[in-house]
């Protein structure tokens, strides 16, 4: 297959986006597949470098600085599409390139698939402070998006069940993300290592370590964590807490630290080097997050596929990943978060390799990248068969070849293509709000 992966975020930006889309390329080119990247352009990086990831001219998005939008290069990015000859679409932003991939689609007149992977309810807030899009209003702006697709990739059941609340009626699958073994195996890392670490960050061999290791953002409820610690110390006096990453929400939870008394027992490492993420988790008695915003999160498999048991807030998704107390422990409600710690301290059992071995496969990029392809093959088929079964006189048609002149009446009478598609949203996104005041009346 030739395949158009559609993304507004990708390397050398970090995210868990650019990640999963890079893991995904790897993948289906390992099973033989031509992959190409559509995405935005990057100060860091020459735009014509890979001759397979085209770089459409974009600024930095108004709302999240370090993430960019595109503005202009539409037509020669759909030029480049039909010449690779895609057999399909995946978008992976509901923004412009989603929007861009969308358009594509329609004009070569092959399937489309997105992946959903945020819950935006919980990032309205940083857009004009929330006063520009209520939460209430991010499903009424997914099904707009959402109406033109052949099918949704859902990254765990988390999305799949929002989706279902949202009444999206596009096929959809769960497919989790997987993620690369061998980065977080590392047979190299030795025990002297992991010992060496561990003194550095003041922890003694008898105390149990906790790591949190993501981006530090109201979000990943850190500070739930670190409010937990008073409580888990009252009866177990040999645990530390380490925080290893950067991000916005650092200064607050270091005030938080000082508030309360913290400072011998909670460190904070700052960013640490990729290089050095494995032999973290190694270090580690066990991974905790209280975050209830992930619509996944990858920092819990590699957790476990560095042999480290998680501690973390329950979800459906977790719920499948861990199926076994010697993968982690997992609590309801916030309040049961010291408890969890201090049942998984005592209770914990090793790790039994066979388990271990079945939960790495489940949990892998090469089987993400094989049910992706699969699905796939799937939509194309379907695809296929409903463009060489609908009666040219039918509605179906009609609605049909509307969807897919669109786009190309876009291109062909104006001769501004990027005014036309934001004088297009701009409407769309008034009949929205339109719609939000009937619906709020």
């Amino acid at each position: 297959m030739r395949i158009g992966l559609f993304t507004d975020t990708y390397f050398p930006q970090v995210s868990g986006v650019a990640t999963s889309i890079k893991t995904l390329k790897t993948e289906l080119e390992k099973q033989g597949h031509r992959v190409f990247i559509f995405t935005t352009t990057d100060k860091d990086v020459n735009r014509y470098e890979d001759w397979d990831i085209i770089r459409i001219p974009s600024v930095p998005f108004f709302a999240f600085k370090d993430r960019r939008i595109a503005y202009r290069g539409f037509t020669d990015a759909l030029k480049i599409a039909s010449r690779y000859d895609l057999d399909i679409i995946h978008t992976q932003t509901e923004f412009s390139l989603g929007i861009l991939g969308k358009m594509v689609a329609r004009e070569l007149d092959i399937p489309v698939v997105h992946t959903y992977h945020t819950q935006y309810e919980d990032y309205v807030r940083y857009i004009a402070n929330g006063k520009l899009i209520r939460p209430s209003m991010v499903k009424y702006l997914v099904r707009a998006f959402f109406k033109d697709l052949d099918g949704v990739i859902c990254p765990s059941e988390i999305v799949d069940n929002l989706l279902n609340d949202y009444h999206i009626l596009v096929s959809k699958r769960v497919i989790p993300t997987g993620i690369e073994l061998a980065k977080f195996d590392r047979p190299e890392i030795t025990s002297d290592m992991v010992a060496e670490l561990r003194e550095n960050l003041g922890i003694e061999e008898d105390e149990t370590m906790l790591l949190s290791l993501s981006r530090i953002s109201y979000e990943k409820n850190i500070q739930a964590v670190i409010a937990a610690i008073p409580r888990i110390l009252l009866e177990n006096k040999k645990v530390k807490l380490v925080i290893a990453g950067g991000g916005p929400y650092a200064e607050e939870l270091r005030q938080q630290i000082i508030d309360l008394q913290l400072e011998n027992c909670v460190l904070m490492t700052g960013m640490i080097a990729p290089s050095e993420t494995a032999l973290y988790y190694k270090a580690a008695d066990f991974f905790i997050s209280a975050s209830t915003s992930e619509t996944q999160g990858l920092t819990y498999l590699e957790s476990l596929a560095s042999g480290t048991p998680i501690i973390a807030a329950w979800n459906p998704y977790l719920e499948n990943v861990v199926t076994d107390k010697m993968f982690g422990t997992l609590y309801q409600r916030e309040a049961e978060l010291a408890d969890a710690v201090l049942d998984a301290i005592v209770v914990t059992p090793n790790m039994n390799p066979y388990q271990l071995e079945r939960k790495l496969y489940e949990i892998s990029a090469e089987n993400f990248g094989r049910r992706v392809y699969e699905y796939y093959l799937d939509l194309k088929i379907s695809h296929d068969f409903k463009r060489e079964h609908i009666h040219e006189d039918s509605t179906a048609e009609t609605l049909l070849k509307e969807a897919i002149s669109l786009p190309k009446r876009a291109f062909v009478k104006s001769s501004d293509t990027t005014a036309a598609i934001v004088k297009k949203s701009v409407e769309q996104v008034k009949s929205i709000r339109n719609y939000f005041e009937d619906e709020e009346k």
